[in-house]
C-alpha cells in the first residue's frame, strides 16, 4: 500500500511538472513558415539569460528566403528597429539587443522568397523576457527543492488521507523542503535573475513568489494542526493547495521592467513603493 502511494505520488508530480513546462510564458514558441514547396521550423525564443544577445534563427536551405527580425521594446509603442538577417549556410540569422533584468522586447520575422511574403504566426508579435545570470548549482538545487517539496506534498496528503499516521513526519518533511526551496533559494535565483529579492506581497504581486509563499502559509497552518484532531483534514487540504499552485505555469505573471522608469513593476499592489 506504501509502496502504491509513493509511485501515484511521483506520478501526480511529473504531471504537473510537465503541464507547466508545456504551458508556460517562457517555453519557446514552435511554429513553421513555407515557401510554398517545403515547410520550414521557426522557434521563437521567449527567455534568455546573462549578457549576450539573443540570436534569432532560422533552419532554412532556401537561399532565396531573405529575412528581417522587427522588434522593440515591450510593453511600448514605439517604431519597431529592423535588422536584416544574414545567411549562415543553411541558416538565417539575426541578434536581439540584451535588455536589463526583466526587459522585454516584442518581435517577429518578415521572410520574403523572391519578392513573396511568407507569413509567419500571423504577424503576431512574440515576447522575449532577459534575464540575468544565475549560477546553475543555484537553479539546479532550487528546482530539485522545489520539485522534492511538491513531491512529499502529494505524499502526504494521500497519506493523510488513507490515515496513515507517517504524515505527520512527512507534514515536517514537506513544510522544511518547501521553505529552504521557496524562501531561501527561491529569492537567491530572483535576485539573480531580476535584481530583486521578492517581488510578491507586500510589495508586488509576482505570481511565482506569491504562489511560494500561499504553499509556505497551508503548509505551516497543516504542521500547527498535526498538534489537534482535525490534523488529517488540514494536510489533505494543503496538499490539494500545493497541487493546484504548482500547476500555474512558472513566470505567467513574472517580474516585467518599465522601459520608461527601469523599476521593476509586475503588478505593485501600492504604486508609491515605486517611488522608492
Amino acid at each position: 500500500m506504501k509502496g502504491f502511494i509513493w509511485v501515484f505520488a511521483l506520478l501526480i508530480t511529473l504531471a504537473a511538472a510537465i503541464y507547466q513546462w508545456q504551458t508556460g510564458p517562457t517555453r519557446p514558441f514552435k511554429t513553421e513558415v513555407s515557401n510554398g514547396i517545403q515547410k520550414f521550423p521557426v522557434v521563437f525564443q521567449r527567455s534568455h539569460s546573462g549578457t549576450t544577445d539573443c540570436p534569432v534563427v532560422v533552419q532554412v536551405s532556401d537561399i532565396t528566403v531573405k529575412g528581417v527580425l522587427l522588434f522593440r521594446k515591450y510593453p511600448g509603442k514605439d517604431e519597431m528597429t529592423k535588422v536584416e538577417m544574414t545567411r549562415e549556410g543553411d541558416k538565417l540569422k539575426a541578434f536581439l539587443p540584451n535588455q536589463p533584468p526583466a526587459g522585454k522586447l516584442e518581435y517577429r520575422l518578415d521572410l520574403k522568397k523572391d519578392g513573396t511574403y511568407l507569413k509567419i504566426n500571423n504577424d503576431i508579435p512574440v515576447v522575449i523576457r532577459f534575464t540575468g545570470h544565475v549560477p546553475k548549482t543555484i537553479l539546479v538545487i532550487h528546482i530539485l527543492l522545489m520539485f522534492l517539496a511538491m513531491f512529499f506534498s502529494n505524499a502526504t496528503g494521500i497519506l493523510a488521507l488513507f490515515g496513515i499516521r507517517s504524515y505527520k513526519f512527512f507534514t515536517v518533511i514537506t513544510f522544511a523542503i518547501l521553505s529552504v526551496g521557496g524562501l531561501v533559494f527561491g529569492p537567491i535565483v530572483q535576485k539573480y535573475a531580476f535584481n530583486e529579492w521578492w517581488a510578491g506581497i507586500p510589495v508586488g504581486w509576482d505570481l511565482t513568489d506569491n504562489k511560494t509563499l500561499i504553499a509556505v502559509l497551508v503548509w505551516l497552518m497543516a504542521l500547527e494542526m498535526i498538534r489537534r484532531k482535525s490534523a488529517a483534514f488540514w494536510v489533505i487540504i494543503a496538499s490539494l493547495v500545493t497541487i493546484v499552485i504548482f500547476s500555474i505555469p512558472h513566470s505567467l505573471y513574472g517580474s516585467q521592467l518599465n522601459p520608461e522608469t527601469g523599476k521593476i513593476i509586475q503588478g505593485t499592489i501600492f504604486p508609491f513603493l515605486q517611488l522608492f
